[in-house]
């Protein structure tokens, strides 16, 4: 098939930046199928990252008619999501997925819809409420422990995503959901087993130049709508269970116990402003999103961690000065007072973000710079600060948790201006707060009694990043030391 030569970046950095899409610079691409057949899905932000070193901070791709721009200068990046959802959009293929899925909440929503959604799901997020959510994160925390130290004493090998997959799903539920499916100690859970399937087809079926799925069915598209079948047949089951709270504990509405019982209290006040699709659709992405952002983060952290002896060490001490004879934090005071354990994560975060490739569409013209972006561009935001100029920030590819205890926010280096894991701008992740909670907690615990005596993958070798909709790490596995005297709780 004929191509269109590829543009070098040494020669549109001379005569000027160009004014148009055409202009950019890029790869070389097929007539027909532009760049298609070139990329692969699963590691698409590490091939990203690699042409961004080759053409420049902002070139061009092409998926048959879909024009792709793609930046990764920090500027341009924050710039772009300031002026969302009015700008730029998720892909419009996006919210028709999660519509057919009905799991169309806040995090699909756009525009209008996004502000109607936006007050009921940020209700569950003000600090009274995190307060609430403290003795069942404590509780799950503790489970967690118990299940490590028998695991420690058999010198059992585990895996480490899967470990925590399990912690995130009974975290997350019982601050859903207000229950306690229990994963960590039952090895069967309908919810889990069917959730963990979602985003890896989303992300596939986000990817396709052609919606095969809605005129015929392959058995994987049978078996999806199998699960999303089950999965509305619990949740359904699980919010008449939490209006029945509501209904014998009214002082609930005005201090919920969970997530759901706060958006069922904020949709009730608000009217027919929000509908039951509304509520199911966010319960369903609450759920489907805490479970694999929180998880991969804590894994990337700890394999980080055992990579790096002295910040683990200080990390110890830390949580042993916190905890004292507590063997998990019971306050949001306690997790304040963990600052190396928050810089611990906020620093896997900036070098493993489960988010590295962020995907928009333009609602209207605008432009990025002087280059012109017609309307329905999509735009690949490359999210790894220094992934691509590592002049950015200093020792950009080290693991260097005390950069972020450091008083430099005014900096233009500083990670906590050019690191957004959580994005930015009006659309910032509503739960960012209480994912970092429930990393600290974790941390913190697996520090004060524990020694990490592997996590590897069985050949030694790095990690690969594996992107499905979020990126996470492939292979990992965890062994782990602890004093046999070790009381269980």
């Amino acid at each position: 098939m004929s191509t269109i030569s590829e543009r070098p970046h040494a020669a549109a950095a001379t005569a000027g930046l160009p004014t148009s899409i055409g202009q950019l610079p890029g790869p070389k691409e097929s007539l027909v199928l532009g760049h298609l057949l070139q990329l692969k899905i699963p590691r698409l932000h590490l091939q990203l990252e690699g042409w961004a070193r080759t053409y420049g901070d902002i070139y061009r791709l092409r998926v048959a008619r879909q024009q792709i721009v793609v930046i990764s200068r920090t500027e341009d990046i924050a710039t772009v999501l300031r002026a969302r959802p009015d700008t730029w959009s998720r892909p419009r293929n996006f919210a028709a997925i999660a519509r057919e899925s009905d799991a169309f909440g806040l995090f699909a929503a756009e525009g209008d819809e996004w502000r109607r959604q936006r007050r009921m799901v940020m209700s569950g997020f003000d600090p009274e409420h995190l307060r609430n959510y403290m003795p069942t994160l404590t509780r799950v925390t503790r489970r967690l422990r118990r299940r490590w130290i028998a695991a420690a004493h058999e010198k059992a090998i585990m895996d480490l995503q899967g470990e925590l997959m399990r912690y995130s799903v009974d975290a997350a539920s019982g601050i859903s959901y207000g229950i306690d499916i229990n994963t960590l100690e039952n090895a069967q859970s309908e919810l889990h087993d069917n959730l963990k399937h979602m985003f890896p087809m989303v992300f596939h079926r986000m990817n396709l130049p052609f919606a095969y799925w809605r005129y015929f069915r392959l058995p994987s598209d049978i078996a999806h709508d199998r699960r999303i079948a089950t999965l509305h047949r619990i949740i359904g089951r699980i919010i008449a269970q939490g209006r029945e709270r509501l209904r014998q504990n009214p002082e609930r509405r005005e201090h919920p116990t969970d997530l759901l019982e706060a958006m069922l209290a904020a949709r009730d006040a608000d009217g027919s402003a929000l509908s039951e699709s509304d509520i199911t659709g966010n319960v369903f992405t609450m759920l489907t999103a805490s479970e694999d952002t929180t998880a991969n983060t804590l894994a990337w952290t700890i394999y980080l961690l055992h990579e790096h002896p002295e910040a683990w060490q200080q990390l110890v001490e830390e949580a042993r000065s916190v905890l004292g004879d507590a063997p998990v934090a019971q306050s949001l005071d306690e997790l304040r007072q963990m600052r190396y354990a928050e810089a611990c994560a906020s620093e896997a975060m900036r070098l493993r973000p489960v988010a590295p490739l962020l995907i928009l569409d333009a609602v209207h013209d605008t432009a990025i710079r002087d280059v012109h972006i017609p309307q329905g561009t999509r735009l690949y935001l490359l999210m790894r600060p220094g992934a691509v100029d590592d002049s950015t920030i200093d020792a950009a590819r080290a693991f260097r948790p005390e950069r972020w205890l450091a008083d430099s926010a005014g900096s233009v280096h500083s990670p906590k201006r050019l690191s957004m894991p959580f994005g930015a701008g009006p659309r910032l992740c509503p739960g960012r707060y209480l994912a970092m909670l429930e990393i600290k907690l974790v941390l913190s615990m697996l520090a004060r009694d524990f020694q990490l005596l592997e996590v590897a993958t069985p050949d030694g070798t790095p990690p690969d990043e594996v992107l499905e909709f979020t990126m996470h790490p492939v292979g990992l596995h965890l062994r782990l030391g602890t004093d046999a005297g070790i009381p269980v709780d």
